[in-house]
């Protein structure tokens, strides 16, 4: 395996590291907010780019849930910019005293949040992606090496440039904010065992990407990615309530990982089906069931084990029928990927079970399963949702993108 591409661009990024390490939040700051308006400004040429990516797509035949996800517009060009500036507004998370104690022999010893250093991302068809992980990067004093999918690789380039030149105006290293530009499974594969300058790595992605990294990956990592989410519909859910959180999480918008993907169903509220079907109706999801609630589904497709086990990211959705909430939670814990869950009841005892044995990383009652999010958790963004439990879960955010060191301060004390 040739490594020197990665090589050269490690070094850059360690440079880079030291310098960023040493500034401060005002220049930090300074950065991101340079960084929002250069992508307002450059708007025109950021769609340019992504429509060429589109056009390649269409033509590679990619469906239209995952041109969802490739796809950048005015808006959604604004929304990261608008990301940016509130990452910006949020509190410095490198420098906090995070614990103190002075010892009997007059040792004070201080912990002290530090960066990562060098964090590398990989990740599939979401150029969004690349300025939220640049900005949490940025604020939190990490160097980012990206690499993103090759179905987005012009509007990927297009915003990184848009981001590096923002970044030196505003006084920091260009190098800030690298970008791996092939898309070869070898520069992949030395980017994950790059040791010498990568400290975390931190793919997003579909299962195939997160098996990729574990069978391949020689740096620590925080897996993020896969959602295989479930809502269930106790006995006692409200008729309104369950059919528009399941409405919402399965459809306002497909193609994300905290999308639900399996509706569970006590047997006591079947009858909820055809008024949950209906709403579901008005984007034409798909479902696929289980014998007990076909019956209430007209149209709705037979389910098998594979859809339990399924992220469709798409207009699709698999319903399975319980007799228990053990049962509920049994099929959570067997085929959830420990994402994102939600619980549809008016039982505060059901309510209450079901977050305390349910294992994932972010767990609701009457909620949708769509707010596992960076932004909705307050957090300005997130580079992605942890579903392990080390050093991470849940939205990365700033916080979760730094570690920390102790600083011992003595008058000559000898051990």
């Amino acid at each position: 395996m040739d490594t020197s591409y990665i090589d050269a661009l490690g070094q850059r990024a360690v440079a880079a590291e030291r310098i960023l390490a040493r500034a401060g939040s005002r220049l930090k700051d300074a950065a991101l907010l340079e960084s929002a308006k250069a992508l307002r400004d450059n708007t025109d040429a950021i769609l340019a780019a992504n429509a060429r990516d589109l056009d390649a797509a269409r033509e590679n035949g990619m469906s239209e849930a995952m041109q969802d996800r490739l796809r950048l517009d005015a808006a959604r060009i604004e929304g990261v910019a608008a990301a940016l500036e509130q990452i910006a507004a949020l509190p410095d998370p490198v420098g906090r005293t995070l614990s103190g104690s002075k010892r009997p022999n007059g040792l004070d010893i201080t912990r002290v949040s530090v960066p990562l250093g060098v964090i590398a991302i990989i990740y599939e068809a979401r150029p969004n992606v690349t300025c939220d992980a640049a900005g949490l990067c940025l604020k939190s004093g990490n160097v980012c090496v990206l690499r993103g999918g090759k179905e987005a690789i012009r509007s990927n380039q297009a915003l990184v440039n848009v981001l590096r030149g923002a970044i030196e105006r505003a006084g920091l290293p260009a190098d800030c904010v690298l970008f791996v530009d092939r898309t070869d499974r070898e520069t992949a594969t030395a980017l994950m065992q790059a040791v010498k300058y990568i400290d975390v790595l931190i793919p997003r992605g579909g299962k195939g990407l997160i098996n990729a990294v574990v069978q391949n990956a020689k740096v620590p990592t925080i897996r993020t990615g896969d959602g295989n989410c479930h809502v269930y519909v106790d006995a006692k859910a409200d008729p309104e309530k369950a059919a528009e959180i399941v409405f919402n999480a399965k459809t306002s918008r497909v193609s994300v990982c905290n999308a639900c993907e399996t509706l569970i169903i006590h047997r006591d509220a079947l009858a909820l089906l055809p008024a949950i079907k209906a709403r579901l109706d008005e984007k034409g999801v798909t479902l696929y069931a289980d014998e007990r609630a076909i019956g209430y589904l007209p149209g709705a497709e037979p389910a098998t084990e594979a859809d339990w086990e399924t992220e469709y990211l798409d207009y699709k959705l698999a319903v399975k029928t319980v007799d228990s909430l053990d049962e509920a939670v049994d099929h959570i814990e067997r085929y959830s990927t420990r994402h994102s869950e939600s619980i549809v009841t008016e039982d505060y005892a059901a309510a209450q079970a079901f977050v305390e044995r349910v294992n994932s990383a972010a767990v609701y009652v009457n909620a949708s399963t769509r707010f596992t999010d960076g932004g909705e958790f307050g957090f300005g963004a997130e580079i992605g949702i942890s579903t392990q439990k080390l050093h991470a879960r849940g939205p990365v955010g700033l916080p979760e993108l730094t570690s920390y060191k102790y600083i011992v301060r003595g008058d000559g004390q000898v051990r």
